[in-house]
């Protein structure tokens, strides 16, 4: 019996130590701020309090080889707003944003290969600075865009006008709660 508390006092003071320091799962919760997106918002150009819904939107990002991917969310959509993932291992990020697109068939309707898409295209440039951020360890890093900029290059055709409107006031992209800049068309 002696013996017996001998043994069993260390190893209930071992399963109390292990049980006080376990954590909880290391699960990123849905609600923890991650990497942000950069929301514009498209106002109407004629009218600026006005938002302005772009037709038939196909957006595709610019790879560094000049391949577009259509962002799944922006295929043939209507929408008064971008909501656009920025490279986090490069200082730009580019768009190629189509209004009233559609699918050229290239006279061979049996043969999709060859199909492309249509439309008014403009190119959108987003520049920008990264820093890490640490936000835990079951999240790790965020990337926050400081000094962010947004140029439209001129076509002589474009549909978005104007100066992109910054309104972050410099601020840095931390977060997406709130429109950070406006584009008019």
């Amino acid at each position: 019996m002696k013996y017996l508390k001998l043994i069993f006092i260390p190893v209930l003071l071992f399963i109390i130590g292990v049980t006080i320091s376990c954590e909880r799962d290391d699960i990123c919760p849905d609600s923890t701020p991650t990497t942000p997106k950069l929301i514009i918002d498209l106002y109407d150009f004629e009218n600026s309090e006005n938002l302005k819904n772009a037709a038939n939107l196909v957006v595709a990002g610019v790879t560094n080889t000049d391949e577009r991917i259509i962002l799944p969310d922006y295929n043939f959509v209507t929408s008064s707003d971008l909501i656009l993932p920025l490279k986090t291992t490069e200082d730009m990020t580019q768009y190629v944003v189509v209004k009233d697109a559609s699918v050229n068939d290239n006279d061979t309707p049996d043969d999709l290969n060859d199909d492309f898409v249509d439309g008014n295209f403009d190119t959108i440039t987003i520049t920008y600075t990264r820093r890490e951020e640490y936000v835990s360890r079951a999240c790790g890093f965020k990337t926050v865009f400081e000094n962010v900029e947004v140029t439209i290059e001129d076509d002589d055709n474009n549909w978005l006008l104007g100066t992109p409107e910054n309104l972050t006031d410099n601020e840095p992209i931390e977060n997406e709660d709130a429109t950070h800049f406006n584009l008019f068309h």
